[in-house]
C-alpha cells in the first residue's frame, strides 16, 4: 500500500539527481592545470605543466600548493584538473572526480612524513600474534 509512492519518489528523486548539472574538467591530453574558484561561481583553469599521468600532475599540483605555502599563502586544499578529471589535493591525499559535484575517490594517500603515495604502495605491518 505505501509501497508504490515510496517508490515514486524514488525515482523522482534519482531523476532530479540525474538532471542535475554537473561541471566537467576540460579533456586535453597530457596537460594538468590548476583550478581556482571565482566570486561568480565559475572555474578558472590556469595550465600548469604537460604531464604523461594522473600521478605527475598530483606532483606537480603538490609542489606548487608548498611554495605557495612557503611564500606566506594561506591555502592549504586545491583543485587541478587532468585528462577529463578533477583533482583534490586534501589533507588525506589526492581525491579524484569526473565532475565537480560527483563522488570523489582515492588517487593517492599522504605518508607519515607527509609525501604522496599510491594506496597499497606503503609497507604495511605484519599482525603480532
Amino acid at each position: 500500500m505505501y509501497a508504490k509512492p515510496i517508490l515514486l519518489a524514488a525515482v523522482a528523486v534519482l531523476a532530479l539527481t540525474a538532471c542535475a548539472k554537473r561541471t566537467k574538467p576540460p579533456g586535453d591530453a597530457g596537460v594538468c592545470y590548476h583550478v581556482v574558484p571565482q566570486k561568480d561561481g565559475t572555474l578558472k583553469y590556469n595550465k600548469l605543466v604537460n604531464t604523461p599521468n594522473l600521478e605527475t600532475c598530483a606532483a606537480n599540483l603538490e609542489a606548487m600548493r608548498i611554495k605557495f605555502l612557503r611564500l606566506g599563502g594561506t591555502q592549504s586544499e586545491i583543485y587541478g584538473a587532468y585528462q577529463s578529471n578533477f583533482l583534490f589535493l586534501v589533507k588525506e591525499g589526492v581525491m579524484t572526480s569526473t565532475s565537480l559535484e560527483g563522488p570523489r575517490y582515492v588517487a593517492l594517500v599522504r605518508t607519515g612524513d607527509g609525501r604522496l603515495a599510491i594506496p597499497g604502495a606503503m609497507p604495511q605491518e605484519a599482525p603480532q600474534r
